[in-house]
């Protein structure tokens, strides 16, 4: 059914239908018997206790299931920790690694200060990456300095 704006009331329109149509049903109701008013009356009283219950909008998630079926249903608590706690877990893990590595890299920094202030070896030996990697591996034991004695003296 299409109509065009023209055909559509305004608004002092409607309320003036509303006001006539009104007025016509009073007018009609005077007329009646009092046995159809006292009957008319009994069921506006009953239409008006049997009120319609106002309707709720409820709003659902829908989601593909792995099988491609669609599933509706409420999600509780749990259902939204379900894939909130993996990205806590994630981004705590990523503090934690960085943290630790923080610690680590003060941790070798002190290492080389306190070596460089406890030691006589010149501080341009530290620049040297085999170095570094002594000083990481600790001195030699005993049997490998015992070996490099033994070459070292002549037999």
């Amino acid at each position: 059914m299409n109509r065009n704006n023209e055909d559509l009331l305004s608004p002092t329109e409607v309320d003036q239908f509303g006001l006539s149509t009104a007025a016509l049903l009073r007018q009609g109701t005077q007329s009646l018997p009092a046995a159809i008013k006292d009957r008319l009356y009994a069921a506006r009283l009953k239409a008006l206790s049997l009120k319609k219950p106002e309707k709720v909008r409820i709003q659902q998630h829908i989601f593909a299931s792995v099988t491609g079926n669609w599933s509706t249903g409420s999600r509780s608590f749990w259902d939204n920790l379900g894939w909130v706690a993996p990205l806590i877990v994630l981004v705590f893990g990523l503090i934690g690694i960085a943290q630790w590595q923080q610690d680590s890299r003060i941790n070798d920094i002190a290492e080389v200060d306190a070596a460089l202030l406890t030691d006589e070896v010149p501080p341009d030996a530290y620049a040297d990456s085999g170095f570094m990697g002594f000083l990481k591996n600790g001195p030699l034991s005993d049997s490998e300095q015992d070996g490099l004695d033994s070459a070292k003296s002549p037999s």
